[in-house]
């Protein structure tokens, strides 16, 4: 008999992997406190952009595998129930709020049938899923807790779910392996990596491969800050570095520095928690990574001022991208948006232009102005920045738009464009890390 799965938690998380498990041949069904969500969903629609996720939640309604819910009630029929709520930042520190994924363990734990599986999926610091397995036990002795990490990139979603890079599962006995198994069936018929964990090794997974990513960004954009200091130009030592099989090529692209809603609180997360385990010594140095991304920020600004002779009151800025990365809405800690209310609040004009965060940006930064057109976006503008790596950008010719500004001048805060390109088109063009030229 196949699996009947449910999933706690319906965002980004919750809301893909109900509809991948279905596409997979699972009957799901999801399970949110938010009625408003619930009814969105259920009509086959998204509350968020994510690559080709609307149009397979959307086949799977359809086929009836998957149903959403704002009952619990209705999940005491499944054999596992994934939790897959958020761990925000605490509001005044830098450690994990764990007040939806306790929540959900109290609520599942009463529907629990005997032999259900309860699997974690939320990012949470170590030690998390032990005391939630001791409390499930506590409320249904008959029922047991697993932890199995996502690994999903924003943009990616579906292709990581539906084909992922290695499947991680933290599990206190064999039962919970063979359940999790199954489920996981089919990527294991294609060879997808199983890796068994003890469940602190499986939280801890998920916040050493961000720690590990965060490092990577970071290193490259203090390499671009020496670069700057000694007249090198980083995006060739990137490339020369990337060759070397032990460190590859991968984000190594100098910039503005990582945002989104997982990278920095959970490395943030991860310093609160090996504090108080005592063992803060050994991720001091993430510390750093968190100042170096936050400082990138801060260089770009520094490039606005300079060319606009430290006076930002009353000039037109405009800005290309406010999604923290490419093929997402995801406005959170989003670099883009940060620097451009801080340059707003230096007295300047900004307008801000995205082709899918618009909407998100707007209920963050009320005070800034956006539109809808790129060409609308670059009217009259004394400096653009491209803050966004989205493709779009990429496609815009230099010498077309260059009549649209008031001054041709390019600030590539993501090393993504063509410098040359631009400076043939007669602009001047900077980045971090590289020569200023034109």
């Amino acid at each position: 008999m196949t699996l009947k799965l449910s999933v706690i938690g319906t965002g980004y998380l919750g809301a893909t992997h109900a509809a991948c498990m279905a596409s997979m041949g699972f009957e799901v069904i999801g399970f949110d406190t938010e009625s408003a969500k619930v009814d969105l969903l259920s009509k086959g629609r998204v509350p968020f952009y994510e690559p080709d996720l609307e149009e397979l939640l959307a086949d799977q309604i359809k086929s009836k595998r998957l149903t959403f819910t704002n009952k619990v009630e209705d999940l005491a029929d499944a054999d596992v129930h994934f939790i897959c709520v958020g761990t925000p930042q605490v509001k005044g520190g830098i450690a994990a709020d764990l007040t939806f994924v306790n929540s959900a363990l109290e609520s599942i734990a009463k529907v629990v049938k005997p032999g259900g599986l309860v699997v974690g999926k939320s990012t949470v610091p170590v030690g998390t899923a032990a005391r939630l397995r001791n409390r499930l036990l506590e409320l249904n002795p008959k029922a047991d807790l697993a932890w199995n990490p996502e690994f999903l990139r924003e943009g990616f979603a579906v292709e990581d779910t539906l084909k992922p890079n290695r499947l991680v599962v933290g599990v206190v006995n064999d039962q919970a392996e063979v359940i999790l198994k199954e489920v996981y069936a089919t990527n294991l018929k294609e060879g997808t990596p199983w890796v068994r964990a003890d469940l602190p090794t499986s939280e801890l997974v998920k916040v050493a491969a961000n720690s590990f990513l965060a490092t990577k960004i970071s290193f490259i954009n203090a390499m671009a800050e020496v670069c700057e200091a000694a007249g090198g130009d980083v995006t060739v030592l990137a490339k020369a570095i990337g060759y070397d099989p032990r460190i590859g090529s991968r984000f190594l692209q100098a910039g503005i520095g990582f945002g989104g809603g997982c990278l920095p609180k959970d490395i943030r997360a991860f310093m609160a928690r090996a504090e108080e385990l005592g063992a803060q010594q050994a991720v001091k140095f993430l510390e750093e990574i968190d100042s170096i991304n936050l400082r990138a920020r801060q260089r770009i600004i520094e490039l606005v001022r300079s060319d606009l002779s430290n006076d930002l009151m009353g000039k037109r800025v405009a800005i290309l991208g406010a999604a923290f990365k490419p093929d997402s809405d995801d406005v959170r800690d989003s670099p883009a948006l940060d620097i451009a209310a801080q340059i707003q609040a230096a007295g300047a004009m900004v307008t801000v232009h995205d082709p899918k965060a618009i909407t998100n940006a707007q209920k963050r930064f009320p005070a800034l102005s956006f539109a809808e057109d790129i060409n609308e976006t670059l009217k009259n503008s004394n400096i653009v920045l491209h803050l966004t790596e989205w493709k779009i950008y990429r496609e815009i010719d230099p010498s077309e738009v260059k009549a649209l500004v008031k001054d041709a001048i390019m600030i590539d805060g993501r090393n993504a464009l063509d410098r040359e390109l631009w400076l043939k088109a007669g602009w001047k063009f900077r980045a971090l890390g590289r020569s200023q030229v034109g």
